[in-house]
């Protein structure tokens, strides 16, 4: 399927919008093995789990929730953990290949994601595909649920919601594709429930070129390609 013209006679450019942790990066053991190293160093008695309800939105935001003071230390001491912890972090199975797929088939892509750059950037790097837009927290606009980050990435892409589709596994991230006007898609293998009212379900990364009629007769891709 090639893009398409719309009323306007501008090109419909088809984008496809990732979160990272849960969506293409298998982070749990990460964030659970940093998440013990802030308990340990704040004295806070909250246990992980409770941590991981709130996925997805900006971590202040999470620290507000959980009621826990001084977001900014327990930040520091999170971040620095994390990336002790990175090599615990795996792709998920099958992602690489679907990524490939989709930019054969002349999809542009982006990753929406509430991790900061710093820790972003080596576990997208290692996935091996050209994005074309990444937008993480520090820049302009709120984070998850409000639409700000995804609207901000097709604004990096000159494309219009029409043409996006956002695949997350979190509430939040079902939220702000609403909010933004952007088809979801939820990641069935990541870490939190679609929310309502029930979207399309993806249970594998490969089940995405079936819901988003992609082609497995596109053209190789080639490394370095552009998009």
């Amino acid at each position: 399927m090639s893009p398409t013209s719309m009323d306007d006679g501008a090109v419909r450019q088809r984008v496809l919008l990732l979160d990272l942790d849960g969506v293409l990066v298998d982070t749990r053991p990460v964030m659970e093995e940093a998440w013990h190293s802030v308990t340990r160093a704040h004295g806070i008695d909250v246990p992980f789990e409770a941590y991981e309800q709130h996925l997805g939105r900006p971590f202040d935001d999470i620290m507000a929730r959980l009621g826990i003071a001084d977001a900014g230390r327990v930040h520091e001491t999170y971040s620095q953990a994390s990336q002790a912890a990175s090599h615990l972090a795996r792709h998920f199975n099958g992602m690489t290949e679907v990524l490939h797929a989709f930019a054969a088939a002349d999809w542009r892509l982006g990753i929406v994601t509430s991790k900061p750059l710093n820790r972003a950037a080596p576990l997208i790097a290692k996935l091996g595909c050209p994005f074309a837009t990444v937008r993480t927290p520090g820049g302009p606009g709120r984070g998850k649920p409000a639409p700000d980050p995804l609207l901000l990435a097709l604004v990096d892409l000159a494309a219009d919601p029409a043409c996006g589709t956002y695949v997350g596994d979190m509430e939040v991230d079902h939220e702000a594709a609403r909010r933004a006007g952007v088809r979801y898609v939820h990641a069935g293998w990541g870490y939190g429930r679609p929310g309502t009212p029930t979207p399309a379900i993806a249970h594998s990364p490969s089940d995405l070129l079936q819901l988003l009629d992609v082609s497995d007769e596109s053209a190789p891709f080639v490394a370095g390609s552009l998009l």
